[in-house]
């Protein structure tokens, strides 16, 4: 007899990205000698303790040694909450109990910048990223579902930030193609099911359904909304938007990635005679690009900011310079557009 529906499909989804990660590194599937385990690649699962990175730990847990690597675990503490740092270290004792070699619990210090939301996920990428650095691993598996996908487009639309944020979550990101999440395309109930016929314990973050943050309200407010509207199959609608968009964006980043270096006069300075007659979709791009070249943080360049450069090319009525963020300031001098520091 066969695992239960759930477990079979989310183990089936690590094994693809497994797999993926194997012909990367020029390998096959295929179990480990115990003088090869020290050179496989090594696949961290980030795990907060919650559904999703449970069922992600147990299934990399058990998919990882029949592929040939190494698996191992990370968990991070934000101090937001009062004995944090004991639910941290439950959390990697269960990932070592699942077999998980090395586990590690980071404790960081959240800022405020961007909001309570924002400064929690920087801070979590960031220990992310120096954890999978100190182990040399080769991927850092994330268990956002296709909910959690669905969420992210709508909180894109809500900022109407451009198709860039309605593509949501990428399967593959980071430096490198570090991050992967393999549960996209599965539900957050898929998840869930998949702990309890395994008998996993699970933590429910009291954050996630606490009504100060936006995404709790939109869980339990705004896409029941919707569904009750709308019908069944927002979410799934939603996911589906984020690939669409996610492919449309990328063919337009290329295309102005062609274009960039065409529009520059030899002082590397932007030409708004040849920027004017470039698509505003990719002449935006164009300008977003070189304002992040500039120093201006990517995080906080929103759509509002390149809108008013581009109205130094599209509506040039002897304005004055646009301040950016990160102490970015653009201004057209003649007929070139100097995007830099100052």
């Amino acid at each position: 007899m066969g695992p239960h529906p759930a477990v079979a499909a989310i183990r089936l989804a690590v094994r693809r990205v497994l797999n993926d990660i194997l012909a990367e590194h020029g390998r096959t599937p295929g179990r480990l000698t115990p003088d090869e385990r020290s050179s496989s690649p090594l696949v961290v699962v980030a795990c907060s303790g919650g559904a999703d990175s449970m069922a992600l730990a147990s299934a990399l847990a058990f998919e990882a040694p029949r592929a040939g690597l190494r698996a191992g675990g990370v968990t991070v503490d934000h101090g937001l909450q009062t004995g944090s740092d004991l639910r941290a270290a439950e959390v990697a004792s269960r990932l070592r109990e699942l077999g998980l070699d090395p586990v590690e619990s980071v404790a960081v210090t959240v800022g405020r910048d961007g909001g309570p939301e924002a400064a929690a996920r920087d801070a979590r990428y960031a220990a992310l990223d120096a954890a999978a650095e100190r182990h040399r691993a080769a991927a850092v598996l994330l268990g956002h579902t296709r909910d959690d996908q669905a969420e992210t487009v709508l909180l894109g639309l809500a900022r109407g930030s451009g198709i860039r944020s309605l593509s949501g979550m990428a399967a593959v990101s980071g430096a490198d193609g570090r991050y992967r999440r393999p549960f996209l395309q599965l539900d957050r109930q898929t998840a869930r099911k998949a702990c309890m016929v395994q008998s996993l314990p699970v933590w429910d973050d009291p954050h996630n359904t606490d009504p100060a943050y936006t995404r709790s309200r939109l869980r339990h407010e705004g896409l029941p909304a919707l569904e009750k509207a709308l019908g069944k199959g927002v979410v799934e609608a939603l996911a589906r938007t984020a690939q669409l968009s996610r492919d449309d964006a990328d063919a337009l980043d290329a295309w102005a990635g062609k274009v960039a270096a065409g529009v520059r006069d030899d002082d590397g300075r932007l030409e708004c005679a040849a920027l004017h007659d470039l698509p505003p979709a990719v002449r935006r791009r164009v300008l977003r690009r070189a304002a992040i070249e500039a120093g201006a943080p990517a995080g906080s360049l929103f759509a509002r900011h390149i809108e008013e450069v581009d109205r130094l090319i599209t509506g040039w009525r002897g304005q004055g310079a646009i301040n950016l963020p990160g102490r970015v300031v653009a201004r057209r001098q003649g007929g070139r557009l100097v995007i830099r520091q100052g």
